[in-house]
């Protein structure tokens, strides 16, 4: 196969010698590890190279190995040639789990590789098959290496979402994207779903009123619109949509986590002279993050600031389980927040 080009958009692991990719740029090679814990990006990255190669080829033969429960010998039984020496697309999970056994013949697979096989390793992290990562990473392989880091920060969230519509040719507004992220904040999987659904039932752009009729009943969403109202100081709205979304069931913790969020990132950007891109780089938030909590700060000085953070560590402590009234300490937190953050 031919060597593939090295392209932008993932983050190279430490010693390799190999093109590192991000799941969107997936694309054949002798040998292709698929690296990282967000597995739902994993799975279409190896679906998406799976089609690509069927269109290409389709005689292409597929076959999957669990490397942790692998029977020896069954990597060169399904690498072997057939009667037409049709191309073979190998797909092997778990290798961070992998038996000695697998771990073995991988190495000596690896040392004389077939032309017509594509060799898929799906290794979620940690120190096990290290040597076996080493050997791929080693530059000496037709070898690609495709990233599928954790979407940890409301930003990585967003630029994700975004892409998902833009490559679809889908146009959604800026504040649709924010409610879009606000609703799924604790979940990459639950994010991507979401996005996909929007793109297969929602017709026309996607607005912050698509998003609304979509997901707005959501805890997260809740939660957040709870926080921006008491923190714009709009206390009666901040109180009835809270007890709106407690009388529906709703978790306390993931109100106080928002308020969390919000607060931490003003007193970040309070005074801060950079610009909003400049200061996104520095704590991991998106610029259009950055621009509303400048917009927020305007009502706020630091001792208020201050207090309020403290009252949503209190609240914090209160609705997991310090408090013998956990919704009297989120109460409190939010009429602390709303007053900017005044005690008296």
């Amino acid at each position: 196969m031919a060597k593939p080009v090295a392209r932008a958009g993932a983050k190279a692991p430490l010693k390799s010698a190999i093109p590192v990719r991000d799941w969107l740029h997936i694309s054949p090679a002798s040998v292709v590890l698929v690296s990282g814990v967000e597995d739902f990006l994993a799975d279409r990255a190896i679906t998406k190279l799976r089609s690509d190669m069927r269109e290409a080829q389709p005689e292409i033969e597929t076959s999957d190995i669990d490397a942790s429960a692998y029977p020896p010998g069954r990597l060169f039984e399904l690498a072997s040639p057939s009667l037409f020496n049709e191309p073979r697309l190998i797909r092997v999970d778990a290798v961070e789990k992998c038996s000695d056994e697998f771990l073995e013949d991988a190495l000596r697979f690896l040392a004389e590789p077939t032309d017509e096989v594509c060799l898929v390793l799906r290794h979620a992290g940690g120190v096990r098959g290290k040597k076996l990562l080493d050997t791929v990473r080693s530059g000496k392989l037709d070898a690609i290496e495709v990233v599928c880091a954790e979407l940890k920060s409301d930003a990585d969230k967003a630029d994700f979402a975004a892409t998902e519509f833009r490559n679809a040719e889908r146009s959604i507004s800026p504040g649709a994207l924010r409610a879009l992220v606000a609703a799924f904040s604790s979940s990459g999987s639950e994010l991507a779903n979401a996005c996909q659904q929007l793109l297969s039932d929602a017709s026309g752009d996607i607005t912050e009123k698509t998003v609304e009729t979509y997901y707005g009943g959501r805890v997260e969403a809740t939660a957040f619109k709870v926080a921006d109202a008491a923190i714009d100081g709009r206390l009666g709205e901040a109180m009835m949509t809270l007890r709106q979304a407690l009388d529906t069931g709703a978790d306390p913790v993931p109100v106080v986590a928002a308020f969390a969020s919000k607060l931490r990132l003003m007193a970040k950007v309070a005074g801060a002279r950079k610009s909003s891109n400049e200061l996104a780089a520095i704590v991991g938030a998106a610029p259009w993050q950055i621009d509303r909590a400048k917009r927020d700060l305007g009502n706020w000085n630091e001792s208020g600031l201050g207090n309020a953070i403290i009252a949503v560590a209190e609240a914090d402590a209160g609705v997991k389980g310090a408090s013998r009234d956990p919704i009297f300490a989120l109460e409190r937190m939010v009429r602390i927040v709303a007053s900017f953050g005044h005690t008296d």
